[in-house]
């Protein structure tokens, strides 16, 4: 990855999704499974990769002998396997460099979905995990579709990126140089780009651009597969930026580099607090040595079932959502992490203010706590599959009221707001607060093919203070 330090790690949204913007539709009797591809096959990539490192000087950087040669050991493996290859050379400061692209014959070439990684590395290693981890993810996806016999219904495409730790180079001469309408019938592109860091994190872009359904396709995985994500805004430190810069929709995936881990994310993700995820990043110690095998495997086939989905998705018709899986969370930033996104609403309620706890990380939405009369509300629409034969909203909840006495003079209203009906779920107050959170649900049945709005609407009146702290909310189906 560009070591180029624009922005931090943001936008944070962990363990769920917005579902119900999933990629769009597939054939279920034609659409091919999702594979298990072999990380034992990405592994003997990588080998490959640090055994030319390391008989070119021990890197594989643009203008160095190490790049030219990890591009014939790719183009190698493509063409065998029956990929059309071209190989396209330009010039940087550090000498010639070049980007390989291979497309699979067949698929609707209106429709071009392309996955992408840089394929070089600095000057300063061989750069295994930054980024020979992506670029032999990317090879091992391109591989196995070759093998499985399926016939896309869009047209693939894979690519292999030069001079990106320079600046983008290879993928912005490539976009630079497509032709308008080349570029307009390329409907998604995905980036992988250090995806087996050792102390890894799991970080999804954050590119939720119009007609973009893959961000959230990506989460919706990691849900199901009961990986924690964090969605991160890389913008311009990879390749997705050359796509994105055309207004192609966008995704990717990156485990992490220089940056620190928290406390909270170790205790997500495991791995050591305190630490880089990639301790490696940008050195000579970035060796076969410097992997998470566990984070490139998960990886790997998120990138494969990535990949099968898209290949299928029909961008030709207006089509409604897939159906999430039984269990996904179909609420977005659901513990509230990434502040105010997805949700809307008063301006201020959602907070990392430590004057009230979280449940888990530090954001939560805190409404009320005032001592004045006023009205604060934090809402989110959701749209609940018509398949779905059961349905419910969950929250946590704490409170601490000044008020005293039974009276209820300051109220929490859950609601539901469909077709321009208010239902109102369940009211809590002043009267029976608790500091200790716990967890309360309603059922949404009655909403089953609808697209509501969920509301949770504080009211306090005019004299002492009631605050109510919800926390790690989720609608979810069975």
């Amino acid at each position: 990855m560009r070591n180029l330090r624009t922005t931090a790690l943001s936008a944070i949204a962990a363990g769920a999704v917005v579902a119900s913007a999933l990629a769009g539709s597939t054939s279920p009797a034609t659409a091919a499974p999702a594979p298990d591809l072999s990380v034992t096959n990405v592994t003997a990539h990588l080998q490959k990769l640090q055994d030319i490192a390391t008989a070119n000087g021990g890197n594989r950087a643009t203008g160095r002998p190490g790049y030219k040669a990890s591009l014939d050991y790719v183009k190698a493996k493509l063409d065998a396997a029956g990929y059309t290859t071209q190989v396209q050379t330009f010039s940087t400061s550090s000498g010639t460099s070049y980007n390989l692209v291979a497309d699979w014959p067949g698929g609707d070439s209106e429709h071009v979905v392309m996955t992408g990684a840089h394929l070089d590395s600095v000057s300063a290693g061989p750069g295994i995990n930054d980024n020979g981890t992506g670029s032999a993810s990317v090879l091992e996806a391109a591989l196995a579709w070759a093998s499985s016999g399926n016939t896309p219904r869009n047209h693939l495409r894979f690519a292999w990126w030069g001079a990106e730790e320079q600046g983008l180079l290879g993928s912005n001469y490539y976009m630079r140089n497509l032709p308008t309408a080349d570029k307009d019938r390329i409907d998604l592109y995905m980036n992988y780009d250090m995806v087996g860091s050792p102390n890894p994190g799991y970080f999804v872009y954050d590119d939720n651009a119009a007609g973009n359904g893959a961000r959230d396709t990506m989460t919706a995985y990691y849900t199901s597969k009961g990986i924690p994500w964090e969605y991160i805004d890389v913008q311009g430190r990879s390749d997705h930026a050359s796509f994105r810069s055309y207004g192609i929709p966008t995704t990717g995936m990156y485990s992490g580099g220089e940056d620190i881990k928290t406390s909270a994310q170790a205790s997500k993700w495991g791995g050591t607090a305190g630490k880089a995820f990639d301790a490696c990043y940008h050195r000579s110690c970035d060796t076969m040595s410097n992997i998470n095998t566990t984070a490139l495997d998960r990886n790997l086939d998120m990138i494969g079932y990535m990949v099968w989905l898209f290949a299928d998705k029909d961008y030709g018709t207006s089509v409604p959502p897939t159906t999430p899986p039984a269990g996904s969370n179909l609420l977005g930033n659901p513990g509230f992490e990434s502040g105010a996104t997805v949700w809307t609403g008063t301006s201020g309620p959602i907070t990392s203010n430590t004057g009230r706890p979280a449940r888990t990380g530090s954001w939560k939405a805190w409404l009320g706590g005032n001592g004045s009369s006023s009205t604060e509300n934090v809402s989110q629409q959701v749209s609940v599959p018509a398949g779905a034969t059961a349905a419910k909203l969950s929250y946590w909840l704490r409170s601490d009221t000044a008020e005293t006495g039974s009276t209820a003079y300051d109220t929490l209203k859950v609601q539901v707001i469909s077709a321009g009906t208010t239902t109102t779920l369940r009211t809590f107050s002043n009267v029976g607060t608790s500091t200790t959170y716990t967890q309360y649900s309603q059922s949404l049945a009655a909403y089953a093919g609808k697209t509501v709005t969920v509301r949770f609407l504080a009211t306090e009146d005019s004299s002492l203070q009631t605050s109510f702290v919800i926390d790690d909310t989720a609608v979810t189906t069975s």
